[in-house]
């Protein structure tokens, strides 16, 4: 059974709730592909959709490239953290915790290319969209990218074309709420923060920071 995206976006928002939004740190990228030569999709194994793939399948990829290790960032299994995931992300395109990892490898180290990968964490976005253009789920991670690395229009473009394709999860509408409020637009970012809240969403932040501005009334 596939863990849900959403559960690994919300541990992130928890760690870094102190600075989300507020001072983020821009880092140089290097833009190394071009958007639109970003390589062909067909794979020696592969590639597969994350979405419906079969369970042994996910299971040969996973046990050998996206190791729990991996995942975390704390190591690569078959050579470097960015190669398993590239391996990964060539076998299925739009795995989502697969681009989440790479995304939070990109912040953490702030570059978006590694000598040891083939693409631009931009081109692996882009190879996923390509390959599942319905998947909303691959543009709500990248929303959450470009917010963290300080690219807020390009943010607010993603995470509308998510909701547009149907993500309905309390973690997106949370991350896009902040983002309205950082943009100070308030009214939408109550919005999508009745959203989040509706559905349980468990850290108080954001209606905290509509209240202080008068917006959230009980």
């Amino acid at each position: 059974m596939k863990l849900s995206t959403g559960s690994f976006l919300r541990l992130t928002i928890i760690a870094l709730i102190g600075v989300a939004f507020g001072g983020v740190s821009r880092f140089a990228t290097a833009y190394d592909d071009d958007p639109q030569e970003c390589g062909q999709l067909a794979n020696a194994f592969g590639p597969f959709d994350y979405r419906t793939v079969d369970t042994k399948t996910l299971k040969t990829v996973e046990d050998f490239h996206f190791t729990p290790t991996v995942e975390r960032l704390a190591g690569g299994h078959t050579g470097t953290i960015e190669g398993d995931l590239s391996y990964t992300l060539r076998a299925l395109p739009n795995h989502h915790r697969a681009l989440f990892s790479f995304a939070r490898l990109a912040l953490r180290e702030k570059k978006s290319k590694f000598a040891t990968s083939e693409h631009s964490i931009d081109c692996w976005f882009e190879r996923a969209s390509r390959f599942a253009p319905d998947d909303g789920q691959v543009l709500a991670i990248e929303a959450y990218y470009l917010s963290r690395k300080g690219d807020r229009s390009g943010a607010v473009r993603k995470y509308k074309e998510a909701i547009d394709l149907g993500v309905d999860t309390a973690d997106t509408y949370y991350s896009y709420g902040l983002l309205l409020f950082d943009l100070k637009q308030y009214d939408a970012s109550l919005e999508f923060a009745k959203k989040a809240y509706a559905q349980n969403f468990p850290l108080p932040a954001l209606r905290k920071k509509l209240q202080s501005v008068g917006k959230w009334v009980e």
